[in-house]
């Protein structure tokens, strides 16, 4: 038994190495974006895809339509992006774990996970009344699904919107210093 459990902490320990190395690769990419005001861009443009999926959900029919595929598509290339863009400028704070955090980090993520569970609860809300008020309409079950759907990616891009709209701009002594910011 104690060597199982040898075996999994020398796993555990190799996967946190591996995940710091991918965030320090990380923490140097895209320097001259690391202010809030890119950031804030960022965020708008999630949101921004987060609702044009939205839309392409609402649209959806049994036979998917040009503006379904369109919106649908278009939304996942628009949010996906800028999600991805978003977390590598948000750091570990989006995407590590928690024993890899500062304090200050800790508190922002642990406030901006509640607050997106919330609202992701809200969402899920709005998809089961969406689907009760659909139910008794043509291919209501799928059209339900895919407001979900729609509805979920939404909410769990939030934490990383949260964090981008509201994280300060890094300190401009950790570029001087050659300290890849978090």
């Amino acid at each position: 038994m104690s060597e199982e459990r040898g075996r999994l902490a020398a796993y555990w320990e190799r996967q946190l190495e591996r995940l710091d190395e991918i965030e320090r690769k990380r923490a140097l990419r895209l320097p001259t974006w690391r202010t809030r005001k890119r950031r804030r861009t960022l965020s708008v443009l999630v949101l921004t895809g987060n609702l044009i999926l939205i839309i392409g959900a609402a649209t959806f029919r049994s036979q998917p339509s040009t503006l379904f595929v369109v919106c649908w598509f278009g939304g996942c290339v628009v949010a996906g992006g800028s999600h991805y863009l978003l977390r590598i400028l948000t750091g570990k704070m989006s995407g590590g774990f928690s024993l890899r955090l500062d304090e200050r980090e800790r508190e922002w993520r642990h406030r901006v996970t509640f607050v997106s569970y919330q609202i992701l609860v809200v969402l899920m809300l709005i998809a089961v009344f969406y689907s009760l008020i659909i139910a008794d309409t043509e291919d209501g079950g799928v059209r339900g699904a895919m407001m979900a759907c729609a509805l979920l990616v939404t909410g769990t891009t939030l934490s990383g919107v949260i964090l981008g709209w509201t994280l300060p701009d890094d300190d401009p002594e950790d570029f001087d210093e050659g300290v890849a910011p978090a």
